[in-house]
């Protein structure tokens, strides 16, 4: 499965002149769901094609880990050498960029894009030096596996429980021109395994009964899978933009459910979660159509909860502004390539229904490849709340409507006025008049009220007012009703359009604020703040893109470094949409929404400058009157970026912090538990050499007993401190094999002297052997029983119990003490903690903090539990070793 990226000519960096070859080069990156899938094979393959076509390919560094078919396919491609690095007296060989950079092929093999660099190489990344040769013009065929991408990295952690120290970010793998995924069964990987093709036979029960469960196997093939299908919804994206293609291509199928505000909305949101859920992947938004004149019968408390159900469904809530809701919905379901739209029946009253054909009905006919569903609900011929659509404001098809119901309505009133004429006297031809003047102003606003009654009066003196049929009047009192008819009609036409304008003003200035809140949401509610309110300017004024420019003065010098600070801290520049327009604009993208973003503000229709930053739209030039309500959302854009800025800084100082905690700790436990057992044995030693001194044998015995006790003390005191340092380094060595914990547990009990005597043992004799490393596990059992004794009564020793479970084994080592509090019980895994002083013999807090690591390390766990009757009791597991196979019959 491929996913390409179409050529951009915006794209990648300035050129590098000293290449042969104008541009960036390409990568290519085969992604796996995990290790062994085959993502090495399948790029050596790719390697070996591009030779047979004359491409001048190197390996520039492949981890075969071994595998026999994997490194069969190396023979044959020219390999260039390593760079090997000394560090803390080992040897690494690691990627030699200057080497390929020397050698210039067309295209070289950089395998686990991922891996973190030996310190003294230069790059603290590998995707650090593939970047490098991509701006050389350099094509790189590289791989990764899913749990190394930035923003799994939490998540695989919470589905196999172990945690992936080496990640690369998520902008460098869908910045690459293809992404392939290398895909393969769970029961297929498995048997891969089985047979010794991914991992030594040693190694193979383990990582079958742990990391690569058949449930965690499927588990990370579907993120792999969903992670790749977002990257090929932006691809589609841009390549429709790019192109002009507003129609909808069911790829997926996506359902758009409206909501009006009312109460029939969950019933909507329901039948179109639904209606998605018949299409595995489909997805649900929810769309509110917030009208620039106001809508009157929308709820604010409805629209809060429908967007909470929607996101419980797993879908989104947007909001956009248009004055036509039947359009405004089909443009953001075309903009987002729906299939279906989800529309309830109309709450209009029989009346409405017959003067308007409504929302439903344009939508169904406008909509054409998109299918749209009228839901019924309780709500219909309800009616609907609120002051009618046509007071609502005075735009220039209200102004039409009325000069047109003008044009009507006189002639009419004239015809039915001139044959009532014998019935009616002027008076009341005068007032029906002013009623339908009014009516006008009503429907069309002040000029075509204006016109009305100049017509209306011209109308009376012509047909009513003596003498008929001319432009005369004989009488002054009619004189007098004509000048009162025009003059009332055209006060009364001025007060109705002034309360026409006031309401549309006030019905703006609600859905601003609705639509500002909404945004503010966004941002409390602790979704990605920026690139959210960014989507949300792009959906409300519907813009083809939208982008927070800063201004880099080093950018205009033609710096291309990746990050420079700007007034509010370090920004990165967008891989995606970066390069040398950008650079040598002297703007830099911050964040961006949507396609074709603008690289500088003169590329954009709309643009808010903010100090060194400027929000700027693409699409169309907003009226003066959304600028407001633009330059609230960029001075929120703002205030998400600081504090997104603020939140980086204070993850990069947390590292610190906890690093200076630590030293902080280790200095206070060492200067501590250090000079107790040096100053005891230097007390010995210096007793003992003492001349004139005449020592009898039980006390030259205890002087001894003394020194050799606190030298032992401070053995292990170091040794925990060393183990401590290679855990979390990733550097110490494990051995598993096969053992029994009869065997290892005299060894144990020997090592902690007599005290350990009194030490219950309860073991079953059919217990099975575990599959650890001999050392390690004695470590372990001597941590956890020299702890228990520790705290253990001298009438109630402790005791150690074993048990099967399945494929694992547990060891348990009980203490009668007075225990942790449950809420504790992780605070004395943390190294340097001290509660009440609970950790092992040592004192610095490590003993049980190595315990654990030690444990994870073989693949297995260390747990507390409350022991019946007080106490705490340590749960060691293993899992249990494979058992060889009879031999077969002898021939």
């Amino acid at each position: 499965m491929t996913t390409e990226e179409l050529p951009s000519s915006a794209a990648g960096p300035a050129p590098d002149t000293t290449s042969t070859r104008p541009g960036r080069g390409k990568l290519r990156i085969y992604l796996g769901a995990a290790p062994g899938v085959g993502k090495t094979y399948a790029m050596l393959n790719e390697a070996h094609r591009r030779l047979e076509r004359g491409t001048d390919v190197v390996v520039g560094l492949v981890e075969t880990h071994g595998r026999a078919k994997t490194e069969a396919l190396l023979d044959g491609l020219e390999v260039l050498p390593r760079r090997v690095v000394e560090y803390r007296g080992a040897q690494f060989a690691e990627l030699d960029v200057d080497g390929v950079l020397a050698r210039r092929p067309e295209v070289v093999l950089v395998d686990e894009l991922a891996h973190t660099n030996v310190p003294g190489t230069g790059s603290e990344k590998r995707w650090q030096d593939v970047e490098r040769l991509l701006d050389a013009g350099i094509e790189v065929l590289s791989t990764v596996n899913v749990q190394h991408l930035e923003s799994l990295n939490d998540v695989v952690q919470t589905i196999t429980g172990v945690p992936q120290r080496e990640t690369v970010p998520d902008e460098v793998v869908r910045s690459a021109d293809q992404v392939e995924l290398v895909d393969i069964a769970p029961e297929a990987l498995r048997r891969r395994m089985a047979h010794g093709n991914v991992y030594a036979a040693d190694r193979i029960d383990a990582a079958l009964g742990n990391y690569f469960r058949v449930g965690n196997l499927t588990a990370l093939r579907e993120l792999a899978l969903l992670w790749l299908a977002g990257k090929v919804d932006e691809q589609l994206d841009r390549y429709r933009s790019e192109h002009g293609i507003d129609s909808t291509w069911e790829t997926r199928e996506r359902v758009v459910v409206a909501l009006t505000g009312g109460p029939e909305g969950d019933t909507l949101i329901r039948r179109a979660a639904r209606i998605a859920a018949r299409n595995t992947g489909a997805d649900l938004l929810a769309v509110h159509v917030v009208q620039a004149d106001g809508l009157t019968d929308a709820n604010p408390a409805n629209l809060s909860r429908q967007r909470i159900l929607v996101e419980n469904l797993g879908g989104t809530y947007h909001q956009v502004v248009g004055d036509d809701v039947p359009r405004a919905l089909l443009t953001f379901a075309k903009a987002e390539n729906a299939t279906q739209l989800v529309l309830g029946a109309s709450r209009r009253g029989r009346l409405a229904r017959i003067l308007s054909a409504g929302t439903g009905v344009t939508t169904t006919a406008l909509s054409g490849s998109i299918d749209v569903h009228m839901v019924t609900h309780e709500q219909i011929g309800r009616g609907r709340r609120g002051l009618p659509r046509l007071s609502a404001g005075l735009t220039l098809r209200r102004r039409l409507y009325g000069a047109a119901t003008a044009a009507v309505l006189l002639p009419l009133l004239t015809l039915a006025l001139t044959d009532l004429r014998g019935s009616l006297n002027l008076t009341s031809d005068v007032l029906l008049f002013l009623l339908a003047i009014v009516a006008v102003a009503l429907v069309g606003g002040v000029w075509p009220a204006v016109a009305a009654a100049i017509a209306g009066g011209l109308l009376l003196n012509y047909y009513f007012v003596p003498p008929l049929h001319e432009f005369t009047i004989a009488e002054r009192n009619n004189a007098f009703a004509i000048v009162a008819f025009v003059a009332v009609a055209l006060m009364v036409s001025a007060v109705v359009d002034l309360a026409a304008r006031r309401t549309s003003q006030a019905a703006r200035a609600t859905a601003q604020a609705e639509v500002l809140s909404t945004a503010a949401g966004d941002v409390l509610r602790g979704e990605q703040a920026l690139p959210a309110l960014l989507d949300r300017v792009r959906e409300t004024f519907g813009m083809t893109s939208v982008t927070l420019l800063e201004r880099d003065p080093e950018a205009g010098a033609g710096s291309a470094s990746a990050e420079s600070r700007g007034p509010l801290g370090p920004v990165s520049t967008a891989p995606a949409h970066n390069g040398s327009m950008a650079g040598l604009s002297g703007w830099r993208v911050v964040a961006t929404s949507g396609t074709q973003p603008c690289a500088r503000p003169e590329e954009g229709d709309t643009e808010v400058p903010i100090d060194d930053l400027a929000l700027v739209l693409r699409g169309r030039v907003l009226p003066a009157e959304d600028r407001r309500v633009l330059a609230a959302f960029a001075a929120q854009a703002v205030v998400a970026l600081r504090q997104r800025r603020l939140a980086d800084a204070a993850a990069e100082a947390a590292p610190l912090a906890e690093a200076d905690r630590t030293r902080t700790a280790l200095l206070a436990a060492v200067s501590h538990d250090l000079r107790s057992p040096l100053a005891s044995a230097k007390a010995a030693v210096t007793a003992l050499r003492s001349p004139g001194m005449q020592w009898k044998d039980a006390e030259r015995a205890e002087l001894l007993a003394t020194a050799d006790e606190s030298l032992d003390q401070l053995t292990r005191l170091v040794n925990n401190l060393l183990d401590m340092s290679r855990l979390q380094a990733g550097a110490l060595a494990v051995h598993p094999a096969p053992v029994g914990a009869d065997d290892v547990l005299p060894a144990v009990l020997a090592e902690l002297g007599p005290a350990s005597r009194a030490v219950q043992l309860r073991l079953p004799d059919d217990l099975p052997e575990l599959d650890a490393d001999p050392v390690l596990l004695e470590r372990i059992l001597a941590n956890l029983i020299g702890n228990a004794l520790r705290h253990s009564p001298a009438d109630r020793p402790p005791l150690v119990s074993a048990s099967t479970l399945g494929d694992r084994v547990e060891l348990r080592v009980v203490d009668r003490g007075p225990g942790v509090r449950e809420a504790d019980w992780q605070r004395i895994f943390v190294p340097f903690q001290r509660l009440g002083d609970t950790d092992n013999t040592t004192g610095v807090g490590l003993g049980l903090a190595l315990s654990r690591g030690l444990a994870e390390a073989m693949g297995g766990t260390l747990e507390p539990e409350n022991t019946p009757g007080g106490g705490l009791t340590m749960v060691l597991s293993l899992p249990v070793a494979a058992v060889p196979a009879p031999p077969g019959p002898m021939r």
